[in-house]
């Protein structure tokens, strides 16, 4: 099994060659192509590469599908005995990438 583990946008996400997976806004048009180049860890059958931090000369290699806004959040502050409350909500732009190539 072939895998590997990247950070991109503050997180860690493992990976392996035709996932799709949601991550932060990355600045590409749909249909680009996205290269990380921040491998943590690279593992082919039973051989791993564990990077300190990162695997030298390790990329992994993506697709963008589409740049879309996750669902809402709502965030409800409340102080009971002052009648304050504050309502606000967040949508989080997202980027949809499908990884071709490790």
């Amino acid at each position: 099994m072939t895998f590997a583990i990247i950070a991109t946008g503050g997180k860690q996400y493992r990976v392996a060659e035709g996932d799709t997976l949601e991550i932060e806004k990355l600045d590409l048009p749909e249909g680009g192509e996205v290269v990380f180049d921040r491998v943590l860890l690279t593992s082919h059958g039973d051989n791993v590469n564990v990077g300190k931090p990162t695997v030298a000369s390790a990329v992994v290699r993506g697709k963008v599908l589409a740049q879309f806004r996750g669902e809402k959040k709502i965030v409800f502050k409340y102080h009971s005995k002052t009648r304050r409350r504050k309502m606000k909500g967040h949508r989080q732009s997202l980027t949809r990438v499908q990884i071709t190539k490790i």
